[in-house]
């Protein structure tokens, strides 16, 4: 099977199993695809939704039909012509007794075959497992803990609630316990005795604790602040033989052609990894979950052909957000919510706060360390583990970028650039008075480890930390607090970059095809905080910023009696308002009508859960661990109430403002979608996003997908006119039928999107930057794109149907040579032709030389 053409996102679990995965496999074959690219398909701990939190690596989740199942699939993809690429999850496995390995080191302890495939702390008392919901000693003295014949194994357990936990060999039969001959009296014995149910535990080579003690003193490495996830140790040689023995197989067998590695930051050498994993596969198509910061590339030595494309995202909707609304939206913005417009200064003090609270424990053991390694030298000794702390707080939060890559030969040059800066951001910035406590603390970074054990683990610890620092301060805190424009805010995306000028994007994808453009080019994944078509209908708003802000304050107005006076503040505050009616306006379905209560109420039911979900992200006045169910509930009253058909009249002027950015949001959404197929990069489709994807952030984004409709659509667009096309707009038929045409024409020209150049095309006259236009050449062959950008205004003025005619002076210089073919049929012989005329079907236009 060759490199993938085009790759179509399918998640498992939530009803898709390998059977009826299988049989969709003809329709994506019809589609145009030329690989499957699937979710994680191993043993995942029971009730799993997503199987990230795999339980077993070496075998294929009975939940989704095991073996057999997978054979069918597998015989369906071969059948239909079909390549496959698994998400593998290398970094972490469920803290789950479902998982054998997890399960004989809670058995054996340190002695389990299995005690080094995890990243524990073996010099710590005891594996810590906060679990409870309670403090231990609450939970021992209302008897919510028992020791009982667990009915799975028939061996004796601790179990609280559904829970059980096997003991040690020989832990149960101690003291007086071997007079006790019956199972039954001896386990009713030790419940009825605390005393001896306490003794008990604490023999074991774990212990219970309440789960609010996991971020300060978790004894393994979790994956971002998650404990219900252990760290795996794949740089080990047997781990990593052990973790990918399945998979490898399937590659060997020819059923896997690629491999997609999750959260590669979170390993302890992401480059070694790549280097073995490629020795062991021999594959080429190797993509990794990689987010990418702020003038960041993928390092060039790494074995692997690119990332799963959440830059390209970024940069399509940075192309469609209008640099000049910059200081109108944020003038709006701050004026209504009183919110801080300074970005930077926002993401220090979340970064701070996380890495101090959320992430406490894996703080304090990077303190430790450094403590260990100063007291070495007479030199460093007297720096105290206050001040130690500081500097590490202060160096990780100055970081740009998600983590470094300091190797076991020290740091590239790119690496010491990247800390030596976060250095003198530090300096800068006065939080460590001790400048010389600073310099140590990079000096663990910079300097070779030179054999000392503390170090090496120090450099890969501090590493494996930024990862799900950055993360979690900036895509899980900042991203729903900063809500200027919530198209900015995406999983890889810089909201305080407001908008991209032409030769920007130019340059871009100039530099993309010159690194070869094996990575993915994605716009919707199971991470991304909204659907790609709401994404593309919100960056109107950067057209339209004092429209908006008028409008916001105009619903504020007429909502008052619906906001609830609480404690403290009322509710929902106005930073929650304007976050919102974005999502609103980005959620509703284009197919769904005033008068469609069922589905007003749906809608509602929807944004309300987003809602909450949004603003415990935010930490503010809610949050997971602490949730604040006044101002949730009021909030989702708020909510509520508005679809009520008492509030009809406020909810008919929220749709007569969306419908006024609708016509630009769906040219926004064909330009995305013919650049995803054309620009260089391998075109990632998630699943059902065929046709219009108004989602909110996961688990709204995970519905299920109406396959059959899709069936039946792709059988009616083959030989539908793109005029007919566009007239079904508001069910999204334009979208499908473009994207049938263009799989089929990078079927037919494959070397030449795979291989084939970048290069800018001349627009001329009134409406020039308003148009995108490029060629892909290789050799004699060419493609020509146009699409139009930042056109709300002109669709207000002309409609959408009329949209073309706007652009009769602006006129698309072609390359010299053959007449070109747009996909609609039409030929073009003029090089220097009017885009109205390439437009008057659809708006926007592939041509291909004759």
């Amino acid at each position: 099977m060759s490199f993938p053409r085009a790759t179509y996102r399918l998640q498992f679990r939530d009803g898709m199993t390998f059977e009826r995965a299988a049989r969709i496999v003809p329709y994506l074959a019809d589609l145009g695809i030329s690989h499957l690219y699937a979710s994680p398909i191993f043993t995942a701990a029971p009730g799993s939704t997503h199987g990230y939190d795999v339980a077993d690596h070496q075998a294929l989740d009975p939940a989704l039909g095991g073996e057999e199942g997978f054979a069918r699939l597998a015989d369906a993809l071969k059948k239909h012509g079909l390549g496959l690429i698994l998400d593998i999850v290398p970094n972490h496995m469920a803290v789950s007794t479902a998982n054998p390995w997890w399960r004989d080191v809670l058995k054996h302890g340190r002695d389990s075959a299995y005690a080094h495939h995890f990243d524990i702390d073996w010099e710590a008392p005891r594996l810590l497992l906060p679990i409870l919901g309670e403090p231990y000693g609450e939970a021992l003295k209302e008897g919510k803990l028992e020791v009982r014949i667990d009915e799975m194994t028939g061996e004796p357990v601790i179990g609280y609630y559904d829970l059980s936990l096997p003991l040690a060999p020989g832990s149960l039969a101690r003291g007086s316990e071997r007079e006790e001959a019956d199972w039954n009296e001896l386990l009713a014995g030790i419940n009825a005795d605390k005393d001896r149910l306490h003794q008990l535990h604490e023999a074991q080579a774990w212990c219970l604790a309440y789960w609010r003690l996991a971020r300060e003193a978790l004894t393994y490495r979790r994956f971002f602040e998650i404990a219900d996830l252990v760290g795996v140790r794949v740089e080990d040689a047997a781990v990593f033989a052990d973790v990918h023995q399945l998979p490898l197989r399937l590659v060997r067998e020819g059923i896997v052609d690629g491999l997609r590695i999750d959260h590669i930051d979170g390993l302890a050498d992401p480059k070694g990894y790549l280097t073995d994993l490629k020795n062991a596969s021999g594959l080429d198509c190797v993509l990794v979950e990689k987010i990418l910061g702020p003038g960041e590339s993928l390092r060039g030595d790494w074995a692997c052909a690119g990332t799963t494309g959440y830059e390209f995202a970024r940069l399509v909707t940075a192309l469609q957000v209008d640099p000049r609304g910059r200081e109108a939206m944020t003038a709006g913005w701050t004026a209504f919510t009183g919110d801080d417009p300074d970005f930077a200064r926002q993401a220090l003090i979340a970064k701070r706060r996380m890495l101090t609270v959320n992430l406490a424990g894996e703080l304090s053991a990077l303190v430790r360390l450094a403590e260990t390694i100063a007291a070495e030298d007479l030199a460093t000794r007297d720096f105290g583990p206050d001040a130690l702390r500081m500097a590490i707080v202060e160096i990780a939060a100055a970081l740009p970028v998600y983590r470094t890559y300091v190797d076991r030969a020290g740091p590239s040059d790119e690496d010491r650039a990247l800390i030596e800066g976060a250095v003198a951001q530090v300096e800068r910035g006065r939080a460590v008075e001790d400048d010389r406590v600073v310099a140590f603390v990079a000096s663990l970074l910079l300097e070779p480890a030179a054999g000392s054990k503390a170090r090496s683990t120090f450099i890969a610890r501090f590493q494996q930390t930024t990862g799900p620092l950055m993360a979690k301060a900036m895509e899980d805190t900042v991203f729903y607090r900063y809500n200027r424009l919530i198209a900015l805010n995406e999983v890889g995306a810089e909201p305080d970059a407001f908008g991209m000028e032409l030769a920007a994007f130019h340059g871009a994808m100039q530099a993309r095809a010159a690194d070869g453009a094996h990575g993915l080019s994605a716009t919707a994944t199971h991470d991304t905080k909204r659907g790609e078509d709401a994404r593309a209908r919100l960056a109107v708003l950067s057209e339209m910023p004092s429209e908006w802000s008028s409008a916001v304050a105009r619903w504020h107005d007429a909502a008052s009696g619906l906001r609830q006076a609480l404690p403290d503040g009322p509710a929902p505050d106005p930073g929650a308002e304007w976050l919102f009616y974005q999502a609103l306006a980005g959620a509703w379905p284009a197919d769904l009508p005033m008068d469609d209560e069922v589905g007003l109420q749906a809608l509602s039911e929807r944004l309300a859960a987003f809602m909450t979900k949004a603003l415990r992200e935010a930490k503010q006045r809610t949050s997971w661990t602490d949730p604040n169910a006044p101002f949730e509930a009021a909030v989702e009253a708020y909510v509520r109430h508005l679809f009520s058909p008492a509030r009809r009249a406020l909810l008919e002027d929220v749709r007569a403002v969306i419908a006024t950015l609708e016509p630009a949001g769906l040219v926004n959404s064909l330009s995305q979608l013919v650049l995803k197929l054309t620009l260089p990069g391998v075109p990632d489709i998630y699943q059902g996003r065929e046709l219009m994807d108004f989602s909110m952030v996961d688990p709204d984004n995970r519905r299920p997908v109406d396959f059959a409709l899709r069936e039946t659509l792709l059988q009616e667009v083959g030989a539908m006119p793109a005029g007919a096309a566009m007239e079904r707009w508001r069910e999204g038929v334009p979208k499908l039928w473009l994207l049938e045409k263009l799989l089929l024409l990078r079927s037919e020209h494959a070397e030449l999107f795979a291989e084939g150049g970048y290069a800018p095309l001349e627009v001329s006259g009134d409406r020039a930057q308003n148009v995108l236009a490029f060629a892909r050449r290789q050799g004699r062959r060419r493609i020509v794109v146009a699409v139009p950008r930042l056109v709300h205004r002109l669709t207000c003025e002309n409609g959408l149907s009329r949209l073309a005619e706007a652009f009769s002076q602006t006129r698309l210089h072609l390359p010299t040579g053959k007449p070109f073919t747009s996909l609609t049929g039409a030929r073009i012989k003029d090089h220097q032709t009017p885009l109205s005329a390439l437009w008057s079907d659809i708006p926007v236009a592939v041509l291909m030389a004759e």
